[in-house]
């Protein structure tokens, strides 16, 4: 029988994050810290838009680009949030979360061939993403010592004259990174120069625990070569509603509505008019919901820094991703290790990257109970792996 697929598709691993979910979803009794899902319930008052939504029978589609009304909440938002406006007719666009976002705009930009620049560690879906739009993936490995942060000479030493987009992941998963201003004002001056195009996953801006969340789009220069992709999972604990937007200079939008409309249509209805409400009300539930994480944050350092065990100190996100490369082991090896032996899953490292090696991930959009009972299995598995390396000196 002939072939029925695509060679392409086939050389794409599946998500090292999602290997682990499925083992621990068999195992009894085990903790999970793998996965970046918030703990909190969607707010009550955005539910029941959702529900009211239903009971008034708003079922139909929308148009292809979302709800009016959402478009210019979205607008409103970013303009209270970084002081940039958009053209809510034109600019933005509604998609079946982030995810969608990020794929339908590199289908948009890229030609066979054209080079995606992707600073890893970072989110599983930029790489498969870039070689389905048929481009070039080129891995720009960030640095602990750096914080993890990407820095100007790292992104002009990886620019070539077939260069076109560079992916931001910022706020960043799994390392929790954040660029600040002053960081972002020296990548803008080398995308300038060379006249690339950012798409700037922000899916975790309202979650920053030093500074408040600065976009690369309001830097000089940067708003007209820029796709902003946000949405509503993770600041508003939504990721059943599968809700995000982009927002971008007009010509590219345009050709992102085209994809959408022929492979999605519209976003889900009823989340569109939860979403309004999350907007419009939302504010003191993302604060509430960030004093919480910002806890556990401090929480899981005091622990690491009584453990001995290396982690930078990460100010965005849910996540913290220490250093276990004193062990010997693969962050594969260790993780796996540690969800026999003591029924807790994280993440290896490699899963985000191969420069993810010697790391893990660990969320802590989590309870600060199960919290505390995983990081103390932690530190019992982090003695015996010590001792037991001790006794072999």
């Amino acid at each position: 029988m002939r072939n029925p697929l695509a060679d392409k598709v086939v050389e794409i691993k599946p998500s090292g994050i999602r290997k682990f979910f499925d083992i621990v979803s068999e195992m009894e009794d085990a903790i999970s810290l793998g996965v970046g899902e918030p703990d909190f319930d969607t707010p009550w008052h955005i539910r029941d838009e959702g529900i009211y939504s239903l009971e008034k029978g708003r079922t139909f589609y929308t148009s292809n680009a979302g709800l009016k009304e959402l478009k210019e909440e979205i607008c409103h938002y970013i303009k209270r949030k970084q002081g940039v406006a958009y053209d809510p007719a034109h600019e933005v666009l509604v998609t079946v979360g982030g995810s969608e976002a990020i794929d339908i705009g590199l289908r948009a930009m890229l030609n066979p061939g054209d080079e995606v620049l992707i600073p890893q560690p970072s989110y599983v879906s930029y790489e498969p993403c870039a070689v389905l739009a048929g481009g070039v993936p080129v891995i720009i490995e960030l640095k602990g010592e750096n914080e993890f942060r990407l820095t100007a000479q790292e992104l002009e030493d990886a620019i070539t004259d077939k260069t076109k987009v560079l992916i931001l992941p910022f706020p960043n998963n799994p390392t929790g990174a954040i660029m600040e201003r002053k960081d972002l004002e020296a990548i803008a001056e080398v995308i300038r120069k060379h006249d690339i195009f950012v798409i700037s996953d922000e899916i975790y801006a309202e979650l920053t625990y030093k500074e408040k969340h600065v976009s690369i789009v309001e830097i000089e220069g940067m708003q007209e070569r820029t796709i902003l992709i946000n949405g509503f999972s993770k600041a508003y604990a939504m990721t059943g509603w599968r809700l995000g937007y982009a927002c971008g200079p007009r010509q590219i939008v345009e050709q992102m509505l085209k994809i959408h409309q022929f492979a999605i249509m519209c976003a889900p209805t009823t989340s569109q008019y939860a979403a309004v409400e999350a907007l419009r009300n939302g504010d003191d539930d993302v604060q509430e919901m960030r004093m919480a994480y910002n806890q556990r944050r401090r929480y899981l350092m005091n622990a690491f820094k009584e453990m001995n065990l290396e982690c930078f100190e990460p100010f965005g996100a849910f996540y913290v991703f220490p250093c276990i490369k004193e062990f010997g082991m693969t962050s594969d090896e260790f993780a796996s290790r540690f969800l026999s032996e003591e029924k807790v899953a994280v993440v290896p490292g490699t899963a985000f990257g191969d420069c993810g090696e010697g790391y893990l991930r660990i969320s802590y959009a989590y309870s600060l109970e199960n919290l505390k009972i995983a990081i103390g299995k932690l530190a019992a598995f982090v003695e015996r792996l010590r001792a037991a390396k001790g006794s072999q000196n």
